[in-house]
């Protein structure tokens, strides 16, 4: 019995070799090997380090963002949900390659039993004992066709999926923090434009009033400086009830309230954050996440076709046992009291109306659909990449044309001003000044959140937010989780 066991176990070796995966090939990328060239993008200038490696630290430079962003990574709940994931995740793994192995249990059993006089052979009552030890292997599968390794291996590429997910919501955790940090910052500051509006026009008002009592301005023209005051307390309305959302909006993101200690924040003004490198297209395959979840994905799809394929051929299952058998305790480990049980077992597919095939058919048509979702997250990187090149080289052409127009109706505003009051213009000049000045400065705080805004995704857009700092390379774990065997 035990050269069988012994032949049987070195076929089983040998044919464990044996592999239904079809051979994995990476589809080609279906975009252009260069970024989009044009009036709306700057040159193209080499890169020294590439966005994914530049730590967040490094991007942002506003302490006070830097503190948020820190905060949110420790409490956020899609975060923690992400991380809990792989955790589940490789659990799953564990549970699908234990399969690979033989499950080896112990089994201690006694019983005893009185048979009635009438129901005896010897016509008395009796009593009987039995014990039993035993040691075994219930329904061990053979792999002989890879059809449990198929399996593994697809919950294995399910995990590195789930860790480049994990990996994928930090990076949009860091963009969201620091845009709606941004978005906080700049209502704050079309906030205080607007009290500081709405006292310029309070004043203008009081003045007017007090040349309407002498005569010398007409009631068209305090009614017309009473529009002013009124619509500037509209926006200053609505600019307090923003930035009340605004926190709101931060506090869910942080998942935690608003760090009291925080310091003072820098102004949209100052140099918030770091210059980036673009570097090629083919980077994004290496760099962004949720591209590389969606390889890992279609190298599932691709291990189960696998398994489907090896679930066409027989298997082979073991069942045994062996042990001691007494009628009393005493006697459970004397010699002559062993016994054993081999019970091997082969199943094969003659007719199943179809179903294989279907299973098969399934497969790969879910090959086939982890194909093109591969393909449309680098078409949608890509995209999202350009977006962004192409913001950053007209916002600053739009941001200085701004600052142009500000400044030129500051000197209107002034003229009006003088003009109005040595009596040489009218009212209506002055208040059209006023208006569109503060226009001009809103729209100048508006471009400049959206230039900021347009930076921060397309940082996010080149795969960082991942690292903490620019030195750290902080990488994402391509190996199998520890087998627990206990």
């Amino acid at each position: 019995m035990s050269k069988s066991l012994l032949s049987l176990a070195i076929t089983a070796t040998v044919l464990s070799g044996c592999s239904l995966i079809p051979d994995y090939q990476q589809p080609q990328a279906p975009v252009a090997a260069q970024y989009p060239q044009g009036p709306a993008y700057s040159p193209a200038e080499a890169a020294n380090q590439a966005a994914a490696e530049q730590g967040w630290r490094q991007f942002f430079h506003d302490p006070a963002l830097q503190q948020l962003i820190q905060t949110a990574l420790v409490n956020n709940r899609d975060l923690r949900v992400a991380a809990l994931n792989i955790d589940a995740y490789a659990a799953q793994y564990q549970i699908q390659r234990a399969d690979l192995f033989p499950a080896i249990s112990a089994n201690g059993s006694g019983s005893r039993q009185r048979t009635p006089a009438r129901m005896s052979q010897t016509g008395e009552a009796a009593i009987s004992s039995q014990y039993s030890a035993t040691l075994g292997v219930s329904a061990y599968e053979l792999d002989l066709f890879g059809r449990v390794r198929s399996l593994s291996e697809q919950a294995l590429q399910t995990y590195f999926s789930s860790e480049e997910a994990r990996r994928s919501t930090q990076i949009s955790l860091v963009a969201s923090v620091a845009n709606a940090y941004l978005t906080w910052q700049a209502d704050k500051e079309l906030l205080k434009l607007t009290q500081d509006t709405l006292a310029a026009y309070e004043e203008s008002y009081r003045l007017t009033s007090r040349s309407n009592e002498v005569g010398v301005a007409s009631a068209l023209d305090l009614s017309q400086a009473r529009t002013s005051v009124e619509n500037a307390r509209v926006q200053l309305a609505r600019y307090t009830r923003q930035v009340a959302q605004d926190e709101n909006s931060l506090t869910l993101l942080l998942g935690t309230s608003i760090p009291a200690n925080l310091p003072s924040a820098q102004p949209l003004s100052a140099d918030l954050l770091s210059e980036l490198p673009a570097g090629l297209p083919s980077e994004l395959l290496q760099r962004r996440p949720d591209i590389l979840a969606a390889e890992h994905n279609l190298k599932a799809a691709n291990a189960s076709i696998g398994a489907a394929r090896a679930a066409f051929f027989p298997s082979i299952s073991l069942t045994a046992n062996a042990g001691t058998l007494s009628p009393d305790m005493g006697g459970l480990f004397k010699g002559g009291s062993g016994t054993w049980s081999f019970a091997p077992q082969i199943n094969i597919p003659i007719f199943n109306a179809g179903s294989l095939r279907a299973s098969l058919d399934y497969s790969k048509i879910q090959k086939d659909i982890n194909v093109a979702q591969y393909e449309k997250s680098i078409q949608t990187a890509f995209q999202e990449v350009s977006d962004g090149l192409a913001a950053r080289q007209t916002y600053n052409q739009q941001l200085q044309a701004q600052r142009d127009f500000v400044n030129a109706n500051q000197d209107y505003y002034r003229l009006a001003e003088r003009r109005y009051r040595i009596g040489v213009d009218s009212n209506l000049t002055f208040l059209d000044a006023q208006r569109s000045l503060f226009s001009a400065q809103q729209a100048l705080i508006t471009d400049r959140l959206a230039q900021l805004t347009s930076e921060v995704n397309l940082y996010k857009a080149l795969g960082g937010g991942w690292n903490e700092q620019g030195s750290q390379k902080a990488e994402v774990s391509k190996e199998a989780p520890p087998l627990k065997l206990f």
